[in-house]
C-alpha cells in the first residue's frame, strides 16, 4: 500500500469544486501519477530516481498461443513506457522468470547479482493467494488457455517451459538490470534508494501478483507499489466463471488488486500518450 512518504492526495469524483482535479505540472525528474483505488482517485508525485519499473514475464513465447499474441501486441507499448520512464530517471528491471541462463554474463544480469545483500523485514518468496487478506480471485483461472482449439499445454510443459527470453521488442538498456529474484531486486532497491515500484507485464492474476518480486511481496516489503493497469493482461478463459470477456476478466483482477493491494494508474502519465 502507499505509505505516507509517497505524499498521496485523495480526490473524490464529483467534489464540491466540480470537474476534474487540477494537477500541477511535473518538475523534471518527477512523475505525476493519477491513481485509482477503492473507487477513489488521487495524485502521487514520485521522484523518478526513487522509482523502479519491474517488467514481469513478458516472454518470447507462452503456453497459450493467445497469450503469446497478446504479449506481442502489448510489448511495443511496454517498450515505449519503460523508455520514457528510463529517460526521466527510473531504474528498469527486466524480470523474465526461468530464463536467466540466456542473460548469464551480461552486465545487466551481473548488476542484479552483485547488489549488496540487505536484510528484508519479511521473508522474500513467491506469494500465492492469501485468502485471509484478499478472499478469492474474481475469476476462475484454472484453465491456462482461451484459444480454440485448446493449446496442448500439458504436452508443451512436459518438454519444458516454452519461453527462452524476454520478448525482443522490449529493449534492455546498458543501465538496466535483469533478475527473476525478489531477493536480488530488493537488494537493488536498497542499494539505489528505490522506495517506489511500478509493475507492468503478465499475467495479472498469476505472476504479477504472486512472484517473489510481485505486488503481494513488494507491498509486504513496505515499498510504494503501483500497477500500470493498461500494461497488463490476465490468463483467463471466458468459458470459466464469471463467464465474462477476456478484457473484462483482466479488469476484474485489476479491481481486486486495487481493493486489496495497491492503486493503479495509466501508462500515459509517464509515457505521455
Amino acid at each position: 500500500m502507499i505509505t505516507r512518504s509517497a505524499i498521496l492526495v485523495l480526490v473524490a469524483f464529483g467534489s464540491a469544486c466540480g470537474g476534474a482535479p487540477q494537477v500541477p505540472p511535473a518538475e523534471p525528474g518527477t512523475f505525476v501519477l493519477r491513481t485509482r483505488q477503492l473507487e477513489k482517485t488521487g495524485t502521487l508525485r514520485w521522484k523518478a530516481s526513487e522509482t523502479a519499473v519491474l517488467i514481469c514475464d513478458m516472454w518470447d513465447r507462452h503456453t497459450c498461443a493467445n497469450a503469446t499474441r497478446r504479449v506481442g501486441e502489448m510489448a511495443p507499448r511496454v517498450d515505449a513506457f519503460v523508455a520514457a520512464a528510463r529517460k526521466q530517471g527510473a531504474f528498469i528491471v527486466h524480470c523474465p522468470s526461468d530464463t536467466m541462463k540466456f542473460y548469464e554474463g551480461t552486465p545487466q544480469r551481473e548488476r542484479a547479482k552483485s547488489a549488496p545483500a540487505a536484510k528484508p523485514p519479511v521473508e522474500i518468496k513467491a506469494r500465492r493467494l492469501i485468502p485471509e487478506k484478499e478472499g478469492k480471485l474474481p475469476i476462475d483461472d484454472s484453465d491456462w488457455c482461451d484459444d480454440e482449439p485448446k493449446c496442448p499445454i500439458k504436452e508443451t510443459v512436459a518438454r519444458g517451459w516454452p519461453w527462452t527470453r524476454q520478448i525482443e521488442t522490449i529493449a534492455i538498456a546498458p543501465e538496466d538490470a535483469v533478475s527473476e529474484s525478489g531477493t536480488e531486486i530488493y537488494n537493488l532497491c536498497e542499494q539505489k534508494g528505490l522506495r517506489n515500484v511500478v509493475l507492468v507485464g503478465v499475467h495479472t492474476n498469476m505472476c504479477v501478483l504472486g512472484r517473489s518480486f510481485g505486488i503481494r511481496q513488494m507491498t509486504m516489503l513496505g515499498r510504494n507499489v503501483l500497477l500500470a493497469r493498461d500494461l497488463t493482461d490476465c490468463l483467463y478463459d471466458p468459458k470459466k466463471e464469471p463467464r465474462v470477456s477476456h478484457d473484462r476478466g483482466t479488469e476484474l483482477v485489476v479491481e481486486h488488486i486495487e481493493r486489496h493491494w495497491c492503486p493503479t494508474f495509466l501508462s500515459a502519465d509517464i509515457a505521455g500518450r
